[in-house]
């Protein structure tokens, strides 16, 4: 019960705390809508572009172990005949 209401003193203050903090005339730095679009673009292509290289080198990978099991395979079918 008392660590409740230590809670919501503490969140009351830091409630009050960011409402002082936010009436200063500080100068923010304004980032236009298509700059945040062009970002957020930048950032699924990249990640599709790792997505892609990453799934093809896996496959490429797969590949070659499955084709080294089969020549492994193969080659100790003609030895047992």
């Amino acid at each position: 019960m008392t660590y409740s209401k230590l809670f919501i003193m503490v969140l009351f203050l830091l409630c009050s705390l960011g409402g002082v903090l936010s009436d200063t005339t500080a100068s923010c730095y304004r980032i236009e809508p298509g700059t945040i679009a062009g970002i957020i673009f930048a950032d699924v292509l990249l990640t599709l572009i790792i997505v892609a290289v990453t799934y093809r080198c896996a496959s490429l990978r797969r590949q070659k172990i499955e084709n080294a099991d089969k020549v492994y395979m193969n080659v100790r079918a003609n030895c047992k005949s």
